[in-house]
C-alpha cells in the first residue's frame, strides 16, 4: 500500500503542472492584439495616405492633360488657319490643264535657251578671234605710221613681229598668204639698218658747249724781246709808246703771204655773234638728225663748216679740231629708206575680209517652233 501511495504523492504534482501553464498564456493574447491593432492603423494610415497621393498624382494628371488639351486646341486654331490659306492658295492656282501647258513651254523654253547659250559661246569664241586679228590689222598700222613719221626701225619690227605671233596662234590655212608678207617685211625690216638719231643728237649737243672755247680768232702781238719793242720802249720800258704799241698790234697784222686772200678779223661784239650763228647752226642739225630731216641737216652742217672756216683760224688748234668733227658728223646718216608696209597691210585686210564673209555664210537663226504644235497641246 505504502508503495502505491508513494506514486500518487509524486503523480500530483506533475498533475497540478498544466494549470499553470494553461494560466500563462493570457497575457500573451492581449499583446498581440495590440500588434494587430496597430498593424492595422498603420495599413489604414498608409491606406489612407496612398490615396491622398493618387489624389494629388490625378489633379497634377488633370492639369497636365488641360494643359496638353490647351495646347491642342492652339495647335488645331493654327492648322485651321493653315487650312483656310493653303485652300486660298489652291483657290488661286490654275487648273491642271493649264499647269501642263505651262510645263511644256516651260521645257520648250529650257531647250531654245540651251540651243541659245551654244551658240553664243560659238559667237564669243568667234569674236575673241576677231578681236585679235583686228589688234593685228593695227599692229601693222602702227607700224607702218611709226616708219613713215619717224623711221623708227626697231619699234615698227617689233609691232610687226607681233602681228605674226597673232595670225600664227589663229593656226588658220587662209592666213598663208598674210603670213608671207608678213615674213617679207620682217626681212627688209632686219636688213635696214637703224641710225643712232640719238647719239648724233647728243654729239652735236658737245659741239655746241665747245663754241664758247673758241676764244682766238686772230693771233695777236706778244712781245719777244725784238727791236721793234726796245725802240718803243722808253728808260723803264713802260711808257707811252709801249701801250700805245699794245693797244695798235691787235688792229694791224703783217701778212708775208700776199698771194693768199686777206680775211678781216673779228673781235669783241663780232666774236659774240660769230659765236652764235656756229650755235645756232649746230641746234638746226640737231633738230634734223632728231627728226629725219636729211635736207635740213645738210644744210645746217654746211653752215657751220662754213663759219668755222671763214671766221675762225685754221691754225688754231681748237677750231680746227671742231672743223675735222663737224666734217666727220656731216657724213653720217640721219635718214634711212624704210621698206613699204602697204603691201602687207593689204593682205592682212583681205584675209580678214575672206573671213568674215565666211563667217556670214556659216550664220543661221534659230528654228522657232511649230504654231500647230503648240496649239495642239494647249487647253
Amino acid at each position: 500500500m505504502s508503495e502505491t501511495v508513494l506514486p500518487k504523492d509524486e503523480v500530483q504534482p506533475v498533475l497540478d503542472a498544466p494549470a499553470e501553464t494553461a494560466k500563462t498564456p493570457e497575457p500573451r493574447r492581449g499583446n498581440g492584439l495590440a500588434i494587430l491593432a496597430l498593424l492595422v492603423g498603420a495599413a489604414g494610415v498608409a491606406a489612407g495616405g496612398w490615396g491622398i497621393w493618387q489624389v494629388r498624382l490625378l489633379q497634377t494628371n488633370n492639369q497636365q492633360q488641360l494643359s496638353q488639351l490647351q495646347a491642342l486646341s492652339d495647335q488645331a486654331q493654327s492648322l485651321k488657319l493653315s487650312e483656310q490659306r493653303l485652300t486660298a492658295r489652291l483657290e488661286l492656282l490654275p487648273a491642271a490643264e493649264e499647269l501642263e501647258e505651262r510645263r511644256r513651254l516651260v521645257t520648250q523654253l529650257q531647250g531654245d535657251q540651251q540651243r541659245l547659250n551654244q551658240r553664243l559661246e560659238t559667237v564669243l569664241g568667234a569674236s575673241r578671234k576677231d578681236w585679235r586679228l583686228a589688234e593685228a590689222e593695227h599692229l601693222l598700222r602702227l607700224a607702218s605710221l611709226r616708219l613713215s613719221a619717224l623711221q623708227d626701225i626697231s619699234s615698227a619690227q617689233a609691232l610687226v613681229q607681233g602681228a605674226d605671233d597673232i595670225l600664227r596662234e589663229q593656226n588658220d590655212p587662209g592666213s598663208f598668204a598674210a603670213r608671207e608678207q608678213i615674213a617679207k617685211s620682217l626681212a627688209a625690216l632686219r636688213s635696214t639698218g637703224q641710225p643712232d638719231r640719238t647719239g648724233l643728237f647728243l654729239q652735236l649737243g658737245a659741239l655746241r658747249d665747245q663754241v664758247l672755247e673758241l676764244t682766238e680768232l686772230a693771233p695777236e702781238y706778244h712781245d719777244r724781246g725784238d727791236s721793234l719793242t726796245g725802240l718803243t720802249a722808253d728808260g723803264d720800258g713802260a711808257s707811252r709808246w709801249s701801250q700805245w704799241w699794245d693797244q695798235i698790234s691787235r688792229y694791224i697784222r703783217i701778212d708775208f703771204d700776199a698771194d693768199k686772200s686777206i680775211r678781216p678779223l673779228l673781235a669783241g661784239q663780232s666774236l659774240a655773234q660769230v659765236r652764235l650763228a656756229l650755235s645756232l647752226s649746230l641746234e638746226q642739225a640737231q633738230w634734223a638728225a632728231l627728226n629725219g630731216q636729211a635736207p635740213v641737216y645738210t644744210q645746217a652742217m654746211a653752215e657751220a663748216r662754213d663759219v668755222l672756216k671763214d671766221s675762225f683760224n685754221k691754225d688754231n688748234p681748237q677750231s680746227k679740231v671742231m672743223l675735222e668733227r663737224v666734217d666727220e658728223l656731216s657724213k653720217l646718216p640721219v635718214t634711212v629708206v624704210t621698206p613699204d608696209l602697204a603691201g602687207t597691210l593689204a593682205s592682212v585686210q583681205a584675209y580678214l575680209e575672206r573671213r568674215n564673209l565666211g563667217a556670214q555664210d556659216s550664220v543661221k537663226p534659230l528654228a522657232k517652233p511649230a504654231e500647230g504644235a503648240t496649239q495642239g497641246t494647249s487647253p
